[in-house]
C-alpha cells in the first residue's frame, strides 16, 4: 500500500490536517503511526479506508488507485478497526464475528469458514464468549471481538495469496497488560504470516516494540520514519510531545513519567 502527497483540510477555514503525507507500508510488516492528540492520525486513517477524501495525493493498494476499487472490493483488500466501532442491534459475538466477511461463494467451504471463525475466536480469547449478547460484554471483552471481526474480514480459503491490509486505530484500548501483550503478538505473527498493518498507538513503548517501522506526525507533517531505534531522539520526542523525554538503551525504552 503506497500514499502519495496526501494533504487534507476541513472547516470553512480550511485547516491544514494533513500536509503532503507520504508512506509506503508493505506486506509481511507493521508500521506504527504516532504523534501528540491533533497530528491528524484518525483523519490519515480514515482517508486510507476511504472514509474521508483528501484534497490532493492518491493511495494505492497494490498498484491500483483507492478511488478505482469498488467499496465491496476494498473490503477484501483491507479491513479497519476504529476507536468507535457501535454495535446497534442485539447481535451474538458470533454474529459480529462473522459480519466481518463479506461472501464471495462461501458455499464452497463452508466448513473451513467455519473453522477459521474458531480459530480466530481461540486466538482473541473470546470463544467462550461466542453465544453470549455482544452488548453484554465489558468494554475489554468488546474491543477483543472487533478485533476477531477484523482479522475475519481479511480471512481467505487456503492458497490464496492475494495482498491484504490491517489498519488498526488503537486495537488495545481498554485491554489489561495480559490481553494487550496477546492481542500484540498475535497481530506480530498474522502480519508475518499475511498481512501488511498500519497501527496508531499512543503508547511509544508499545509502538517501538511490536512495530519494524514508525512514522511520527506531528501537525499533519511525518517528521521521523524508519526502524524505531534510528529515528527516534529524545530531543524530537519531547519538542514534539511538551514533556521532558529521555530514551534509555539496552534495554531500548523511553521514558516519559
Amino acid at each position: 500500500m503506497s500514499i502519495t502527497a496526501i494533504s487534507a483540510s476541513y472547516g470553512t477555514k480550511n485547516k491544514n490536517i494533513l500536509k503532503n503525507v507520504s508512506l509506503e507500508i508493505k506486506q509481511n510488516e507493521i508500521v506504527s503511526l504516532v504523534g501528540p492528540n491533533g497530528a491528524g492520525k484518525s483523519t490519515f486513517l480514515q482517508i486510507l479506508a476511504g472514509d474521508f477524501e483528501p484534497n490532493s495525493g492518491f493511495i494505492q493498494y497494490d498498484g491500483i488507485p483507492l478511488n478505482k476499487i469498488s467499496i465491496q472490493e476494498r473490503s477484501f483488500c483491507r479491513s479497519v478497526m476504529s476507536q468507535s466501532q457501535p454495535i446497534i442491534f442485539d447481535f451474538t459475538v458470533r454474529q459480529v464475528i462473522e459480519m466481518g466477511w463479506i461472501e464471495r461463494g462461501l458455499s464452497n467451504y463452508v466448513e473451513e469458514f467455519h473453522q477459521a471463525v474458531t480459530k480466530t475466536a481461540k486466538e482473541c480469547f473470546v470463544f467462550d464468549l461466542l453465544e453470549d449478547r455482544f452488548s453484554n460484554l465489558s468494554g475489554g471483552e468488546q474491543r477483543r471481538v472487533h478485533f476477531a471481526r477484523t482479522l475475519l474480514q481479511l480471512w481467505r480459503p487456503s492458497g490464496s495469496q492475494d495482498p491484504r491490509y490491517l489498519i488498526l486505530d488503537e486495537p488495545t484500548a481498554n485491554l489489561d497488560l495480559f490481553f494487550e501483550r496477546e492481542i500484540l503478538h498475535l497481530l506480530r505473527k498474522k502480519t508475518s504470516e499475511s498481512f501488511g498493518c498500519l497501527i496508531v498507538l499512543h503508547d511509544l513503548n508499545l509502538a517501538a516494540k511490536f512495530s519494524d517501522k514508525m512514522a511520527l506526525l506531528h501537525n499533519g507533517v511525518i517528521v521521523r520514519f524508519g526502524n524505531p531505534k534510528e529515528i527516534l531522539s529524545s530531543e524530537i520526542l519531547s519538542e514534539i510531545y511538551h514533556l521532558e523525554i529521555t530514551i534509555s538503551e539496552n534495554p531500548f525504552r523511553i521514558n516519559y513519567y
